[in-house]
């Protein structure tokens, strides 16, 4: 029974590296529609909500495991040898998902980087646009004027 736990335990490790690769992807994506100056602000959205899910599923694996462990946790320390094939496999799986994890984090960095990038972009953008029609109505106004002549008092008295 003990070892069905353990076999459940690599598996969930197994899923949370794959799930750790989607999460990868996700921020891959996210860093080419954040370079890119034509992409559309949806694109990056639904990334952040795949990515969001993606979490979700993570903390339940984690959760999953940790309830796992609690259960064995005790055979395992008393019976190293049985389980020693086991135990490596868990301790490998642990060691490809910090790998991984560490990763993200790099990624995530500069995905940050290249966003507080863009914002100010779009953010000199925006002023530049209303700069610019600001001038184009001041100049606009100022042509309107030129024909116009300004109400003037003759006196005809001599």
């Amino acid at each position: 029974m003990q070892e069905t736990y353990v076999d459940i335990m690599i598996q969930s490790l197994n899923k949370k590296l794959q799930v750790l690769d989607q999460i990868i992807e996700i921020n891959q994506t996210q860093k080419a529609s954040l370079e890119d100056a034509k992409a559309e602000i949806e694109q990056f959205d639904k990334t952040v909500e795949a990515k969001a899910q993606l979490i979700e599923q993570m903390q339940q694996l984690d959760s999953g495991f940790e309830k796992l462990y609690d259960r064995v946790k005790e055979e395992l320390q008393s019976n190293r040898e049985g389980y020693a094939q086991q135990i490596q496999t868990m301790q490998s799986c642990i060691r490809r998902i910090t790998d991984k994890s560490m990763e993200i984090q790099a990624q995530e960095a500069r995905n940050h980087d290249l966003m507080v990038r863009k914002f100010a972009y779009v953010k000199e953008t925006a002023k530049n646009v209303r700069t610019n029609s600001k001038i184009a109505s001041q100049y606009y106004k100022n042509m309107m004027k030129l024909n116009y002549v300004d109400p003037q008092f003759m006196d005809n008295k001599k």
